[in-house]
């Protein structure tokens, strides 16, 4: 009979064999690691990496971070980078205490501790209250300042700002992406640009072609922004800069309730019109230029005047519930509008910086003034009913004619602004340093309104003056630590982001009408 082995001493035998085996080549692989050449890796280091460690948002100087009596979060390059973030949306996820909603299908909306920030937007200190979705291909990083900010930048909300910090030339960059997705499209990125003793440039694009797991849903944008600064001299510099933005989308308003809660259908379910791609679209186009001059008098004294233009348009139809749901039937009408926004507007900022020492304590102070006018004009289309009794549950969907609109009516607004603020960063020790500001507004609103034989219905108008002051105090024990007490105060007109209403006006004239 043939002999038979246990397993077990198979296995022992294995690996008996197998060690002898490593411990004679022990002396060769010594050897090869002798004989190895040294390998240094080099690489060039993000300036903050995922942590920054300043911002100029909060106190419009470059400041350390825990030096603001203020929380501030800051989202920086290599974050939007490494994420590929190319939407407001996708890089607030990142930062506690914020919002995310729709807008209407038509724009940016944050809300910050419980806020809306909807006129809070900001572009390199720039009031940027267009209502549109914003593109991040042009921007370096994201600063989200909490809490009133109102002594430096004016009206807004209690919740805080969005402040976005465009890109500038200065350094030799070559990046191009492609993303393509079998879910969400395609996009497309450039940013390329030179440095120069004298002149150096930047330009920075994005192309995307998108949809999404809704039905229907599409994007369509483009962007485009070059830059160029030039160099005077050591102490005065110039920088010029663009941005152009096209961006087309659904006009998606989501999905109904029922019985206080989303009606139970297939998430990817779009109740709209069912050529929603010529009916139900948001177009937004964006253009805007800057001129930005800076010169250093001295090591402690420098002056800054930076001056912005926009031009915004907005094509927006949707279809959408007219009324309310029938819970009994478990049907809903369809009701189809369409709303034109023409806006345009420039602000001018003039800033200076002096450095000052009395005795032991260090001061940093900011006087600064800006003014600006904007003009908001908005035609709007009531609801028309398309479609009535369409199942909430098995919606079918009509077909719409976009151009059979209800009655229309415009508003013709004008918005101007004027202000003077002054801060000081004061510096006691190492250990206790504080920041106090103080801020005059004045903004003043006015409205008319017509019908649509463009006959004017009334005009109304409102102007608010306030002063918007800050104090803050940070103790600062050890290098690690960091506690600060602050107090300050915003304000937001009634007028501020939409048109005026009558019950919101210091002064009415209605034409036409009683009151």
């Amino acid at each position: 009979m043939p002999s038979r082995h246990k397993p077990e001493l198979s296995c022992i035998t294995a690996a008996v064999l197998g060690a002898l085996a490593f411990a004679a080549l022990l002396p060769g692989i010594a050897a090869a690691q002798e004989t190895l050449p040294a390998v240094t890796v080099t690489a060039a280091k993000d300036k903050d990496g995922y942590a920054a460690s300043t911002s100029a948002g909060a106190t419009k100087t470059d400041m350390a971070l825990r030096d603001v009596p203020q929380t501030i979060n800051v989202v920086p390059a290599a974050v939007i980078r490494d994420q590929h973030a190319t939407s407001i949306q996708d890089i607030m996820k990142n930062i506690p205490g914020v919002g995310l909603s729709t807008g209407d299908g038509q724009r940016d909306q944050v809300f910050i501790r419980g806020f809306t920030a909807i006129g809070d937007q900001f572009v390199d200190g720039f009031r940027d209250d267009a209502l549109y979705f914003r593109d991040l291909s042009n921007v370096e990083r994201l600063e989200v300042i909490k809490g009133p900010a109102a002594v430096l930048y004016g009206r807004g909300s209690s919740g805080g700002l969005v402040n976005r910090v465009s890109k500038k030339p200065g350094a030799d960059v070559t990046d191009v992406a492609l993303s393509l997705t079998n879910t969400a499209g395609r996009r497309g990125e450039i940013d390329v640009g030179r440095a120069g003793e004298s002149v150096s440039w930047r330009l920075t694009g994005a192309r995307e072609e998108s949809d999404s797991y809704r039905a229907q849903q599409f994007i369509d944008r483009t962007a485009l922004a070059p830059s160029v600064a030039i160099r005077f001299s050591s102490d005065t510099k110039l920088l010029l800069q663009a941005d152009y933005l096209e961006d087309r989308r659904l006009t998606d308003f989501g999905i109904p309730s029922y019985q206080g809660r989303p009606v139970a259908v297939d998430a990817r379910t779009y109740f709209g019109a069912a050529n929603a791609s010529e009916a139900d679209f948001s177009q937004s186009r964006v253009v805007s230029t800057s001129a930005t001059l800076t010169h250093k008098f001295s090591d402690s004294l420098s002056l800054r005047n930076a001056f912005r233009y926009y031009d915004y348009q907005l094509n927006r139809n949707n279809t959408n519930i007219s009324g309310n749901v029938n819970e009994v039937k478990g049907t809903m009408s369809l009701g189809h509008a369409k709303l034109d926004r023409d806006e345009s507007g420039w602000f001018n900022q003039t800033e200076l910086t002096q450095k000052l020492v009395t005795g032991p304590v260090r001061h940093e102070v900011l006087y600064g003034a800006e003014f600006g006018k904007q003009d908001k004009d908005a035609n709007s289309w009531a609801a028309t009913v398309v479609a009535t009794n369409v199942s909430i549950f098995q919606p079918v969907l009509p077909v719409v004619d976009p151009r059979k609109l209800g009655a229309r009516s415009d508003t013709f607004g004008t918005y101007d602004t004027a202000a003077a603020y002054v801060q000081d960063a004061i510096s006691f020790s190492d250990e206790w340093k504080a920041l106090a500001g103080l801020r005059y507004d004045r903004y003043k609103q006015q409205s008319r309104l017509a019908n649509a034989a463009g006959v004017t219905t009334a005009n109304l108008s409102r102007t608010d003056a306030a002063f918007s002051p800050r104090a803050g105090l940070v103790w600062q024990p050890g290098a690690a630590q960091s506690y600060y007490a602050s107090w300050s105060r915003s304000f937001q007109p009634s007028g501020e982001n939409f048109a005026l209403a009558v019950q919101g006006r210091d002064d009415v004239d209605l034409l036409g009408q009683q009151v």
